[in-house]
């Protein structure tokens, strides 16, 4: 079992490029009852870091502030011969730094509003001065595409 697991597990270059083109990162903090409180979220690369936006009033946000593990889930296929996926385990590393806020806020405007979107850019930053921005800090990461698996099982 373990060659089959080590065939599926996607290289540092295919995690990279995977994580560069996902849409949605299912983010799990862990609540003040110790269950996880799990949310979709939009994420950016900066430097090759990580980065997520949330008001600063959230529960996520309250949560990270008590507690800054994470585990994060990136994935994609519709069939089984299509999975792939990235598992991280991380620490959120929060900023409050309203230029770094502002930064992540417009890389994300830039990979998720522009184009056809009617909001405009300063419209989206417009709620930077109420967020904060979190790095995650990847402790491990687990990934699989069954691509690899050519059709078998």
């Amino acid at each position: 079992m373990g060659n089959r697991r080590s065939s599926i597990t996607m290289t540092d270059a295919e995690r990279e490029a995977f994580l560069r083109t996902g849409r949605t990162l299912n983010l799990a903090s862990i609540g003040l009852d110790g269950r996880p409180h799990l949310v979709a979220m939009w994420y950016c690369l900066i430097e090759e870091t990580i980065w997520c936006w949330t008001y600063a009033k959230s529960q996520k946000a309250f949560n990270l502030r008590r507690d800054p593990r994470v585990t994060g889930l990136v994935e994609a296929g519709e069939h089984y011969e299509e999975l792939r996926g990235v598992t991280l385990y991380a620490r959120a590393r929060i900023t409050e730094d309203l230029e770094q806020i502002q930064r992540v806020g417009a890389s994300l405007f830039a990979r998720y509003q522009s184009g056809d979107s009617t909001v405009t850019e300063e419209t989206f930053l417009g709620s930077a001065p109420k967020r904060i921005a979190f790095a995650l800090v990847v402790e491990e990461f687990v990934s699989w595409d069954h691509r690899k698996l050519h059709g078998g099982y």
